[in-house]
């Protein structure tokens, strides 16, 4: 699992890549809308219906946002989720519908993934002092092997246990952190808003690099997606995209999209770059991982949880997980011979897809 600043909203998130969004020259008639949520902003472009009311629009999103904070957001004490973690074991506590798709989604993307998607990690996280920030001095003073197994140990999302709407935990401990997911997910539901409250069928939503996509933009061409070059070090000004990823007109005209990575919270220690990537099987963090993987998907719920997924794990057997699942990602490795110090341009960067991202991607190569 990906941390950023455990001081998010929804505790700790990571976005790899920038995405840049086509279509920054709106015409009149789309409206662009933008704001603070989960730590990180939001950003929604929609051609508007006649006769709509933009502030109705603007407030229906809130507060489904607002919602979503109210029963995941590990930063509010009152939240539902921070209630769970603070409870004991063997003690239920209901949850919302928000609440029990993203636990399911979360357990089908644990499953598939072997556990390499693990809501349940924050002790691992703790244990490493990959919180707010990450150090060397971390890094030369790791937490033993006793320390690891312990957090581990609570590392347990088969003890997280449903019954129709409530959950308990089976042992003290266990904790629950969707922050790589309900951001996917969150961008999800505000495209049902706007599709289904006010019927707009072309739109782009996006909270912290995660992106819905439906129709067209407002030059009338169908969505896309500029992925940026993992360059240590790079700013939102000084990107250097390395793909493009179209939304496909054979996918009901609709995209969802996730990106995910470590490369901008990074440290070097005897030569080898750690991120704040934990692999929730062993314990560890990952040293040779993609520093970016792209996933398209069913959702963007989804997409989110499947980047994380093949984040955190080593990158050959991310590939071959994606691959095996059908999923359609896109990874950014370094291009052979490339020292990973040294690379600090697209060219030291070479795409590998997957069958079904190629196949999304047919029409259209960057």
């Amino acid at each position: 699992m990906n941390i950023i600043n455990n001081k998010t909203m929804l505790g700790t998130i990571a976005v790899a890549t920038l995405l840049s969004l086509s279509a920054c020259q709106q015409s009149p008639d789309y409206n662009n809308l933008s704001g603070e949520t989960m730590g990180t902003s939001y950003h929604i472009s929609y051609q508007l219906p006649k006769g709509a009311d933009e502030i109705a629009i603007q407030a229906a999103i809130d507060e489904r946002l607002q919602q979503i904070n109210d029963s995941m957001s590990t930063y509010q004490s009152d939240a539902t989720i921070s209630k769970f973690n603070r409870l004991a074991k063997d003690t239920p506590i209901t949850i919302d519908a928000d609440f029990s798709h993203v636990l399911a989604v979360s357990r089908q993307v644990y499953e598939q993934s072997s556990g390499a998607f693990d809501p349940t990690v924050m002790p691992l996280i703790e244990t490493w002092g990959f919180g707010s920030t990450m150090t060397v001095e971390r890094l030369q003073s790791p937490p033993s092997a006793t320390e690891i197994a312990q957090a581990l140990a609570l590392v347990d999302f088969e003890g997280v246990v449903q019954k129709d709407n409530t959950i308990y935990k089976t042992k003290d401990g266990i904790g629950l952190d969707f922050s790589a997911v309900a951001k996917g997910y969150g961008v999800d539901v505000i495209a049902d808003v706007l599709k289904n409250n006010y019927k707009i069928r072309n739109y782009m939503v996006e909270i912290g690099g995660e992106v819905a996509t439906s129709g067209v933009s407002s030059q009338q061409q169908p969505w896309q997606i500029a992925i940026d070059a993992p360059i240590e070090g790079s700013t939102v000004s000084e990107r250097q995209t390395i793909a493009a990823i179209r939304q496909p007109i054979n996918n009901g005209n609709k995209m969802y999209l996730a990106t995910s990575g470590n490369y901008r919270n990074s440290v070097v220690f005897d030569g080898k770059h750690y991120s704040h990537t934990i692999d929730p099987t062993t314990g560890e963090p990952i040293a040779g991982g993609a520093p970016s993987v792209t996933v398209v998907a069913e959702s963007v719920a989804h997409a989110d949880a499947w980047a994380t997924a093949l984040t955190a794990m080593p990158y050959e057997q991310a590939l071959a997980s994606a691959e095996k699942h059908n999923i359609a990602a896109l990874f950014i490795i370094l291009t052979d011979g490339v020292d990973l110090n040294a690379a600090n341009s697209k060219e030291d960067w070479q795409i590998v897809e997957t069958l079904a991202m190629q196949k999304l991607r047919a029409d259209k190569k960057s």
